[in-house]
């Protein structure tokens, strides 16, 4: 599985580019967002990337940042969300601001998305809403006043569903490595932890 390409931007369309990595050119698919910050062509770029596997295809969904590659990760394992419409998605509202409003049940916000309609927008809020809203604390880079970084990473573990017997064992083993770290980095690492 591709999970980030680097090499020099070959082109650059509509919805799409081409990076050239040691004379292959992969066709990755990217948001409005992603493709906007992206440098011109002829220059290195670096790409994370979704490696989407079907019967008849391989598609490559690129991300300029995490965060966007999370939410996108979120967004398809939503009923009738493929990456395709997950890509569009987040070609019409940006990562965080996707979040706070389905974190919030925000339908209204949601419609103003192209190709986003009442149901979807409510399957959205019912289906990501804790979990975009862990997402978006995680990637949060001020801290909660009263509660430091593992009270933040226990929290996190918890809202994704683990027991806080199991939450409170992950942030102990990770207690002596978490000084100045930042709280999306301590998750995953979590995450790795917790999955064995």
């Amino acid at each position: 599985m591709i999970a980030r390409l680097s090499g020099r931007l070959a082109e650059k369309g509509d919805g799409e580019v081409v990076v050239d990595v040691g004379g292959v050119g992969y066709r990755v698919h990217v948001s409005a967002a992603s493709l906007a910050s992206l440098p011109a062509r002829g220059e290195p770029a670096s790409l994370r990337i979704h490696t989407h596997v079907r019967e008849d295809a391989l598609d490559l969904f690129g991300f300029a940042t995490e965060e966007e590659e999370l939410v996108f990760r979120e967004l398809i394992g939503v009923k009738n969300v493929g990456p395709r419409a997950a890509q569009n998605i987040l070609s019409g509202i940006d990562a965080k601001e996707l979040a706070a409003a389905v974190a919030h049940g925000d339908v209204a916000r949601l419609t103003r998305v192209p190709g986003v309609g009442k149901k979807t927008a409510e399957r959205l809020v019912v289906e990501l809403k804790e979990r975009l809203l862990v997402l978006a604390q995680a990637a949060a880079p001020a801290r909660r006043p009263g509660g430091g970084v593992l009270d933040q990473l226990e929290q996190a573990l918890v809202g994704l569903g683990y027991r806080p017997q199991q939450a409170q064992g992950a942030v102990e083993a990770m207690r002596d490595r978490a000084e100045g770290r930042p709280i999306d980095e301590l998750l995953r690492e979590a995450l790795k932890l917790l999955r064995g």
